[in-house]
């Protein structure tokens, strides 16, 4: 394919001239710290293979990062930009990133093992068009005027944060990068982005294409590798005035005691999910609901905060909706992700495998029903690569691992209910509460149950809808602030009062 061998070609020059640690006030500066670096192998899911070595950003480096975007935000000249500027700036990179859809898609693939469909049809496109959607808000935010006190006007700016450190998970590694990059640079901050290191080849490229295409200016954009140790050298710099996480729980409560140990800086959180997914005894057109919950639940190889991963169906119901499921599971193809008749990528790292392995054999062991799949697939094609077949467990009790922490893979959980306030329940049994679903053909009971689930997202008779104009976030342990829309906005801007005597004394 066109598109691998051109991505395996930039990345054979990527280690060639070592452009692979930093990208610090739109320069590159591997050479400078290689000696500093350590180097961190990408794998290749499909096949185990090394692709390249990536050197990490020391905290030197960090700190350097931090401070370039700093000086670009006080000193340089984007502050200076004009609105109009910057909606020129975001919408150029989306056409640079358009320009190079085949190699960033490729890229992706390449390091995270989703298949080449995925990445094509889904992430990059979004990763394109989410920097024209909040271009086209840079010049519709508003302050206000505050009815005050005769003799006074009081009035307020929204101004810009400051430096954004925005750190970024190797699920979906550019479309969840640019989910923030856009909204910060669109309100007049500036970014260093520490993207997952399993997955930081694409974020080096949109850097490198930023950088030469002379979209921003120094110090506007800046790219740190690394892991725990980068991580958290970002999130208690003093130099960085907000940062946004999307990740693990537990990794979130880190981030937040970095933040509030160094410089009180502000922070929001995408964090884990356990999403139920809700099937009344009279939801229509059954076979579409099933094949809307496995899409749901198993596309991306089931490496999404949001999947529905506990299936809560009407005991009426239950034998048709998982034979269903089953049959949909028997048909899943894996092998090659960027081979047309490959339906399910390999996991993305092979530390992950063995962890989603170790979540069904807790199943198994805490008496669950396994109907299908529950092993690695070691099939022709397969053998070297992190490939687990999709799994369903039956019989499912709410207190069982799999059913209450976040496993990240291709395993669902299901459980039948007989009544509503039953599966209410069932659903709200959780420490999460990022997104859910719910299939009826009663209006009422969608309205009611919708309202009692305690979930930042609900969707009723379609899994998963998503529109940028829509805000993306949780409750309870599934974080803080929201992804998307002006909400996201909210987040990258602070609110300034101020105070105009009429008569002064």
């Amino acid at each position: 394919m066109q598109a691998r061998n051109d991505a395996l070609r930039w990345i054979q020059g990527l280690a060639k001239e070592h452009k692979n640690a930093a990208w610090i006030g739109a320069e590159q500066s591997a050479a400078k710290h290689a000696k500093d670096a350590k180097p961190f192998a990408i794998i290749n899911p499909f096949n185990g293979e090394k692709i390249c070595d990536v050197m990490e950003s020391s905290r030197e480096v960090v700190d350097q990062a931090a401070a370039a975007a700093l000086h670009a935000f006080t000193s340089g000249p984007w502050p200076k930009w004009s609105r109009g500027d910057r909606v020129a700036a975001l919408n150029k990179i989306a056409a640079e990133m358009r320009k190079h859809h085949h190699e960033l898609a490729a890229l992706e693939t390449l390091c995270n093992g989703k298949t080449f469909r995925e990445s094509f049809d889904d992430d990059i496109p979004e990763a394109a068009s989410i920097f024209e959607y909040y271009a086209g808000w840079i010049d519709k935010i508003y302050g206000e005027t505050c009815p005050v006190e005769k003799g006074f006007l009081n009035f307020t700016l929204r101004e810009p944060v400051g430096p954004c450190g925005l750190i970024v998970p190797w699920n979906f590694p550019l479309l969840l990068a640019c989910w923030k990059i856009a909204p910060a640079l669109a309100m007049g901050n500036t970014v260093v982005v520490k993207p997952s290191p399993q997955t930081s080849l694409s974020m080096i490229r949109l850097a490198e294409i930023i950088h030469d295409a002379k979209i921003l200016p120094p110090g506007v954009f800046n790219v740190v590798i690394g892991g725990v140790e980068t991580g958290e050298a970002l999130t208690r710099s003093n130099d960085i005035a907000k940062v946004s996480f999307t990740g693990g729980t537990d990794t979130g409560r880190f981030v937040m005691k970095g933040s509030a140990e160094s410089n009180l800086k502000a922070v929001t959180l995408e964090l884990g999910g356990k999403s139920p997914n809700i099937i009344f005894d009279d939801a229509k057109n059954l076979e579409a609901v099933i094949d809307r919950s496995y899409q749901a639940m198993f596309s991306h190889k089931g490496e999404k905060c949001s999947e529905p991963t506990r299936l809560i169906v009407h005991r009426s119901l239950h034998d048709k909706v998982v034979k269903g499921l089953v049959a949909r599971a028997e048909k899943t193809r894996c092998g090659d992700p960027f081979a047309e008749t490959t339906t399910q990528g390999p996991q993305c790292f092979e530390a992950h495998m063995r962890k989603i392995l170790d979540y069904i054999e807790s199943g198994k062991h805490e008496g669950a029903t396994c109907v299908t799949g529950g092993t690695r697939d070691t099939s022709p094609g397969c053998e070297a690569g992190y490939f687990i077949r999709p799994t369903i467990f039956t019989g499912v009790k709410p207190e069982m691992r799999i059913f209450q922490e976040e496993i990240f893979g291709p395993v669902l959980a299901v459980t039948a209910f007989d009544t509503e306030e039953e599966a209410i329940k069932i659903a709200n049994g959780t420490r999460y509460g990022l997104a859910a679903g719910l299939y009826t053909a009663d209006a009422d009971r969608a309205i009611r149950v919708a309202q009692k689930i305690d979930a930042g997202m609900v969707f009723v008779n379609r899994y998963g809808c998503y529109d940028f104009a829509s805000p993306f976030g949780g409750f309870k342990q599934s974080g803080w602030g929201k992804e998307m829309a002006i909400h996201s906005l909210e987040s990258y801007t602070r609110t300034k009062s101020v105070w105009f005597s009429v008569a002064p004394n």
